[in-house]
């Protein structure tokens, strides 16, 4: 039983960061959003998420708040941020999955740093505390990661919400462990919204020539060049995915 509610964990966080991500970025992570005269409504509160005033952008470029790796929403996922220097260029990830997927395309980062979910302020990965396995949701991951400056503060998280006190070789050590199982299932999921968003392309943009490496890339078109208007932030996500891959 535990296992399939991890399972289903990576598939709701995907597919609840498609529908808020944008929200997250816009600066209204658990805000009320109006919509037309409809009553306001509270969108699910992620505990990964922090306001976009509240996150630290380390990269740079139009598409700086979009995970480089998966194209999520960097302030929603905040606080299992990671970011490194790749080939002389910052980049900052949502979570340390998506630092290992770069590691495995052949990346080889060097200052590794990771967000401290008690000041929101990131530190050296290789000096914090990593609480592995507590019942706080993992981001891209069905075993969540959260680090910490301070032993204190890892061991009152763990105290709290379970979850072993682990360096960060270790920390590592269980995302490499767990790659493939979580990747597997990530990957079904975007596959299937990769299709959705041909669809959606096909119905709501004007024709995009553009070639695009990520899709972060992508969907920073997307909003810069207004090139599928009215387009929901699911639906960004899945154009992302499928421009990115075709």
């Amino acid at each position: 039983m535990n296992k399939i509610i991890l399972a289903l964990t990576i598939l709701v966080t995907i597919t609840m960061g498609a529908d808020a991500q944008m929200k997250c970025a816009a600066g209204k992570c658990g805000s009320e959003m109006k919509s037309g005269d409809a009553k306001p409504k509270k969108m699910m509160n992620m505990f990964q998420s922090v306001a976009k005033d509240k996150a630290t952008m380390l990269q740079s470029g139009d598409a700086k708040l979009f995970c480089p790796e998966c194209g999520m929403s960097l302030p929603m996922f905040y606080k299992t941020n990671h970011s490194a220097i790749v080939d002389g260029k910052v980049k900052q990830y949502c979570s340390m999955h998506c630092l290992v997927e770069d590691m495995k395309s052949g990346a080889k980062p060097t200052d590794i740093k990771v967000v401290d979910l008690h000041s929101l302020k990131f530190i050296a990965a290789t000096k914090a505390y990593y609480v592995v396995g507590s019942r706080k949701k993992g981001t891209m991951s069905m075993v969540s990661k959260y680090a910490f400056a301070s032993k204190v503060n890892a061991d009152a998280f763990a105290k709290k919400n379970g979850g072993e006190v682990v360096t960060y070789d270790e920390a590592l050590k269980s995302a490499e462990g767990d790659f493939d199982k979580d990747g597997t299932m990530i990957a079904k999921k975007q596959d299937m919204m990769a299709s959705k968003g041909e669809m959606i392309y096909k119905q709501k943009c004007q024709k995009i020539d553009d070639k695009f490496e990520t899709t972060a890339e992508a969907k920073a078109f997307i909003e810069k060049s207004k090139s599928c208007e009215g387009v929901n932030p699911k639906q960004l996500q899945a154009l992302g995915l499928y421009l990115s891959r075709r």
